[in-house]
């Protein structure tokens, strides 16, 4: 499974990326930048067939029944 995070140090914002029995792989992103890797990853919000944060967490779930 394919682990994306955001991180920040204060200076410079930067997109990690998991990835089991690998390195993790660190590069400084935009916010723009982040969210574009996050929607290649359908990462960005709950899709169909795709566990991510928003499935495992259900992120969003409670906006939707209102």
């Amino acid at each position: 499974m394919l682990v994306i995070r955001r991180m920040d140090d204060g200076k410079r914002s930067y997109t990690a990326m998991f990835l089991p029995g690998e390195e993790p792989r660190v590069f400084p992103t935009s916010d723009q930048e982040h969210a574009r890797i996050l929607q290649i990853f359908k990462q960005d919000k709950l899709y169909e067939g795709v566990w991510n944060d928003f499935a495992e967490y259900q992120i969003g779930r409670d906006a939707r029944r209102r």
